[in-house]
């Protein structure tokens, strides 16, 4: 019998359907094929020759050539589709994947948009017999769906225990040989274990799983995994057909139209007459591209809500970003993270213990640091599209969205947690050999994706132009330089090492994931060594449905512009049977050579492969605090961020963001008075920028596209700010 080329078998261990499997139904069927150009996944790679299948259940997949292992695939009933007027892109968006591809040719444009046309609309009368049923089938498919995840949890909890009782009882045989159990006993223990999976999901695997054919326990955990394949794409199919943002969506606006949505209408008219689109007037006037932020942002709504995929007709070009009194998205990869439940590393710090302490080398006093913020979470996160409901037709950099989307936490004081873990650069300066300091240094820019990992939905406050932020453990400054687009800069030091940054971005709403994109780069010099770095794209997958989650995905090369040695890591896409937050990567000398390799999480280690059973830890995770999720998602290390403690207490500039008012009434749970004091600061940063006496940026110089820091900060700090004139920024 012919071997299963590898590359197949490994992605059907990680889930993917093999589109030739009798199984899938579809190996007989393809609805439309041919080549396209797809944009590779890693940056500045550009666009590449791909082979793609659609099947006429929906799954479109793609290969390096007409034959070959499929590479990756999408299940387009559950894809958002976009595209642009006049333009030959299409870019498809699952949640867990997105495709950008380009067509060859008008024509093949025309033909791959008429068959995903199958995929994405209904007859007229279906949709509106839909609309009739609508309100009675919802109370039932949240029933449906909520049945179906009670089942799927229970069947992974039940398929997590047997597969232990099935190691444990393995290792019992190899330790007692000689000693062999009566058969009865044995098949006692058999169904005790695995009978767990007897329970009638359905009539077909009560018939096969309880049927006279005798089955090995490997056996019967394959059955359990394919009936949580099944479950879960009843899961998928349930939501469907519903869309809790209907109701909000599709009311009528009550602004009138203005000559450029008259453009985007003619335009958007067009497009629909050439593929009967299921677009309405709400739809269109639904379509935004505009700023949710300081920095470059492209939004477009979401359409309709349908059986069937969602399409969405993207604006050709970006608008001007505007102003915004508060930012929507916070800088770089952290803004938002998956709110889950694993068996990770972390042991759970009770909130009971003692606070932390450390001593202040500068005063030879001990500083007690909290362990908990003054008030649990207040308040609703809220939805982002009830704001964008009652703002329809308006611009969007103007919207003061409410405090409650907003944690306790300024921009300025998110990039100083990127810094948590910046002993790993005191050992990287500490260590003499070239690869194991790049290795430390690679260890640091993973570590500074962890505290992301229980964080919501929620955005950290907007500095004000000229707000800074210190933190004296690590000597760590920041200041908003720049208001549009938003940028900041930060700077940080050790004993023999120097690192400056400036972090901007800009964000893509593909329909159903939110693309945060970091613009910044990061310098870190150690002794004669000078590394830099650019951070990879980050994803905020479920945005209309779902749990929302943050991956990061992408590579980021870590670049000793000194030696021209490299470290390449890799964030590794999610899969929904695979292991989630995977960092791979490889250390490579001046000429190419791999001369280490690296592996890990993000949220949990980073490890050196010596060899296949000899590792290295380079960084391992601080434990979460037991109520993390009461406060925000924080970290220790977050937690303490604004607190003034005794070592500056009256050493703070009135810049700091400790001092915001607004910042300090939402950690005290006072959202009242947290909501006005946002309104007031924000409306004297405008009247400030009409005046034209805006804060400049005191400590920080531009060197074209970056800010490099220009010293002065902890003088002044030392002299009390004596010779520092600072206007009040609230």
């Amino acid at each position: 019998m012919q071997k299963p080329h590898p590359f197949t078998a490994a992605r059907a261990t990680l889930g993917y359907l093999d589109p030739a499997s009798p199984h899938t139904g579809v190996h007989a069927v393809a609805v439309q094929e041919g080549w396209v150009l797809k944009k590779r996944r890693k940056k500045m790679q550009g666009f590449a020759r791909r082979y793609f299948t659609l099947y006429q259940t929906g799954l479109l997949t793609y290969s390096f050539e007409p034959g070959q292992p499929v590479r990756d695939q999408i299940i387009v009933q559950t894809a958002a589709i976009s595209t642009a007027p006049g333009r030959k892109d299409i870019h498809i968006d699952s949640s867990n994947a997105t495709f950008h591809i380009k067509c060859l040719s008008t024509e093949d444009f025309t033909r791959w948009m008429l068959a995903f046309k199958k995929f994405t609309t209904q007859g007229l009368e279906a949709r509106r017999s839909a609309s009739v049923r609508r309100s009675r089938q919802e109370s039932l498919k949240i029933g449906k769906s909520a049945l179906i995840v009670e089942e799927m949890t229970t069947t992974l909890h039940e398929l997590e225990e047997a597969f232990n009782d099935l190691v444990e009882s393995a290792s019992k045989k190899h330790l007692s040989v000689g000693r062999t159990k009566p058969e009865k006993e044995k098949q006692r223990e058999s169904v005790s274990v695995f009978g767990l999976f007897k329970k009638a999901h359905s009539h077909e695997e009560t018939h096969r799983v309880d049927s006279d054919v005798p089955q090995t326990p490997e056996e019967r955990i394959r059955q359990a995994i394919e009936l949580l394949k099944s479950q879960h794409m009843n899961l998928i199919k349930s939501f469907q057909g519903f869309s809790p943002l209907e109701m909000s969506i599709n009311q009528p606006s009550p602004l009138p139209y203005t000559a450029e949505e008259e453009e985007q209408q003619d335009r958007t008219e067009d497009l629909s007459d050439n593929f009967s689109f299921p677009f309405t007037r709400n739809t269109k006037r639904a379509s935004l591209a505009t700023t949710l932020s300081d920095s470059v942002h492209e939004w477009f709504d979401a359409s309709e809500g349908h059986e069937g995929a969602e399409v969405f007709v993207l604006d050709p070009t970006s608008p001007d970003v505007g102003e915004q009194p508060s930012r929507m998205t916070s800088d770089s990869d952290s803004d938002v993270e998956r709110a889950k439940d694993t068996n990770s590393l972390d042991t759970d710090i009770e909130s009971t213990e003692p606070t932390n302490t450390e001593t202040c080398s500068q005063e030879n006093t001990v500083i007690t640091r909290r362990t908990r913020l003054p008030a649990p979470i207040t308040g609703d996160e809220g939805s982002l599209f009830a704001v964008l409901k009652k703002n329809v037709g308006k611009d969007l950099s103007a919207i003061a969205f409410p405090v409650t989307f907003n944690e306790p936490l300024s921009l300025l004081q998110r990039a100083a947690e990127e810094m948590e873990y910046h002993t790993l650069l005191d050992q990287a300066a500490e260590e003499s050999d070239p690869v194991n300091r790049l290795q430390y240094v690679a260890a640091f820019a993973v570590s500074s994706y962890a505290h992301t990992r229980h964080r919501t939905g929620r955005k950290g406050f907007n500095p004000m132009l000229g707000e800074t932020f210190e933190d004296n453990r690590m000597k760590f400054i920041a200041e908003k330089v720049r208001h549009n687009p938003v940028e900041m800069a930060y700077h940080a030091e050790g004993p023999h090492w120097e690192l400056t940054a400036t972090s901007a971005g800009k964000t893509k709403f593909w329909g159903k994931s939110l693309e945060i994109i970091p613009l910044g780069t990061t310098h870190l010099r150690i002794g004669k060594d000078h590394y830099q770095w650019k951070k990879p794209s980050s994803f905020m997958r479920n945005l209309m449905v779902g749990t929302k989650y943050l991956e990061h995905v992408g590579n980021l090369v870590v670049q000793n512009t000194t030696d021209d040695s490299r470290c390449v890591l890799d964030f590794k896409p999610s899969s929904y049977w695979g292991a989630s937050n995977i960092v791979s990567g490889t250390v490579q000398d001046s000429s190419g050579t791999i001369v280490s390799k690296l592996e890990g999480k993000w949220d949990e280690h980073f490890s050196h492969e010596v060899d296949s059973s000899h590792l290295i830890v380079l960084w391992r995770v601080t434990p979460w605090p037991k109520n993390t999720q009461d406060y925000y998602g924080f970290t220790s290390f977050s937690m303490t961020l604004n607190e003034i403690t005794p070592d500056v207490a009256g050493k703070l500039p009135l810049t700091d963001s400790r001092l915001r008012p607004d910042v300090k009434a939402l950690e005290e749970g006072n959202l009242d008075s947290a909501e006005a004091e946002k309104t007031r600061i924000e409306e004297a940063q405008r009247e400030r920028r009409r005046l034209g006496v805006d804060q400049k940026p005191r400590w920080f110089k531009q060197q074209g596209d970056e800010w490099v820091y220009s010293g002065g900060y902890w003088e002044e700090r030392a002299n009390g700010w004596k010779g520092v004139d600072v206007k009040p920024l609230w």
